[in-house]
């Protein structure tokens, strides 16, 4: 998977990049969950940790592409 990445041109800031704005969105998505519906913070707690969980697999593909790149 990380060859075929790094074929198509994806580099390893390209990753890393796309784990930092996962993690805005992750805060983003928290907060408008928690103003905007009526659920209620448990709601909008699985919201934020839902889109949570993408920084750190962004991070490990950043990191794998990055051995590619050298």
């Amino acid at each position: 998977m990380l060859a075929r990445l790094h074929e198509s041109g994806i580099k390893s800031e390209h990753a890393y990049l796309a784990g930092f704005v996962s993690i805005g969105l992750a805060f983003g998505s928290w907060f408008l969950s928690r103003q905007l519906e009526r659920a209620g913070i448990d709601r909008a707690d699985r919201w934020g940790i839902f889109v949570g969980e993408w920084a750190p697999t962004f991070f490990a593909i950043g990191n794998g592409l990055r051995s590619y790149e050298k």
